[in-house]
């Protein structure tokens, strides 16, 4: 009697043990980034702690150098569906090393509108894009698709889901739409190729391209 009881009580705290867990798991998914987590991930030298829904780039100088620069400027206003392979590679080759996020906003199904359950985070962005941190500097907003589906049909959904994003900002928080770089890349850049369907891979990434300290001089 008393080796069942014990078996009991052991299972009862195994059973609050992972209830607690699933609880503690189920809030940290459920949080939203923050203004001042993505202004620190998006300033150099700046170090910003992650979440779930926030993931950090290499925070080195957002500095370019000549070529770079009058690349920048001939994107700068550009429709997102103008850009070419190339130069959509040129863009992630410039990023590379540039301070980013990657924020998991999520759209309706088949669709460029951002859900309800995201309109924090892009909020969030938008605050923290007008900044007196960041105020002024040039942004790159990359949309990206998991692998399900054809290239084509990923590749125009990530370019019209990165334009939502811009339309919002603009919108929003009256930021220069020629300060927003657009890029979609479709199914070609998954985060996480060893599970190609994930959510994980369903993403915008904002990339601080030219800081405004930088762009001024």
């Amino acid at each position: 009697m008393f080796k069942q009881s014990g078996k009991i009580a052991i299972l009862s705290i195994m059973t609050i043990g992972a209830a607690l867990s699933l609880g503690m798991l189920a809030a940290r998914a459920g949080d939203n980034v923050t203004e001042d987590q993505i202004v620190r991930a998006l300033t150099p030298g700046k170090k910003a702690p992650l979440t779930r829904g926030l993931s950090v780039g290499p925070q080195t100088s957002p500095g370019l150098n000549s070529d770079q620069s009058k690349f920048v400027q001939s994107v700068r206003g550009r429709a997102t569906r103008s850009l070419s392979s190339a130069e959509r590679e040129e863009i992630a080759t410039i990023v590379k090393d540039k301070p980013k996020i990657d924020l998991e906003i999520n759209f309706d199904y088949n669709s460029a509108d951002i859900s309800v359950k995201s309109q924090p985070s892009v909020q969030a962005l938008g605050r923290a894009l007008t900044n007196p941190e960041l105020k002024g500097s040039t942004f790159v907003v990359a949309g990206h698709t998991d692998a399900a589906g054809g290239e084509g049909y990923n590749q125009e959904l990530s370019e019209r889901r990165a334009d939502s994003i811009k339309r919002y900002l603009v919108d929003k928080y009256s930021i220069a739409a020629t300060d927003l770089v657009t890029v979609g890349y479709g199914k070609s850049k998954l985060k996480d190729p060893s599970q190609p369907m994930a959510e994980v891979n369903r993403r915008v990434q904002v990339v601080n391209m030219e800081n405004k300290t930088t762009a001024s001089k």
